[in-house]
């Protein structure tokens, strides 16, 4: 069982789940397409001074796959949902941030989305409320459809 299905209370319901989107990948991806050229180029190569570049094709390998896994397990053990009472914004496995806020202490929801978040469908939100406010929610997955669900009563 997630965590928001955990800290439902009686008569609250799930309006809207939210997701990181999957340009989280894009580094990691990019660094296992470079470390796949440098494989290439060094195979390819004459044979002096090849260890070197199978060297640096493995050590690019290592680091994109690091920032695959990492990408993977933050939207893994992110959760963005929108009751009919309050926004939750869950991070962490074992050591859990959480943050909460009531619908009637919402203000307002900044929506931040790039050329490329537009064309993609990703930006960051930022949920505002009296006297505080969420922490940006980096790289959301739809994040025009969150702010609605957030604002529309």
């Amino acid at each position: 069982m997630n965590y928001v299905q955990q800290v439902l209370q009686d008569g609250e319901q799930i309006r809207y789940t939210a997701n990181i989107h999957w340009i989280m990948y894009v580094p990691g991806l990019i660094l296992l397409a470079c470390a796949f050229t440098v494989f290439m180029v060094a195979e390819m190569g004459p044979p002096g001074g090849k260890t070197f570049w199978l060297f640096c094709s493995a050590a690019l390998a290592l680091i994109g796959c690091f920032q695959v896994f990492r990408a993977w397990w933050r939207r893994w053990n992110t959760e963005i949902a929108v009751t009919n009472r309050r926004v939750i914004y869950k991070t962490g496995f074992i050591s859990r941030d959480t943050n909460e806020m009531h619908m009637d202490k919402v203000e307002s929801v900044k929506v931040d989305q790039s050329v490329l978040g537009r064309i993609l469908g990703y930006g960051d939100v930022t949920v505002l409320g009296t006297g505080t406010g969420f922490e940006p929610l980096k790289n959301v997955d739809s994040p025009i459809e969150l702010r609605n669900h957030i604002t529309g009563s």
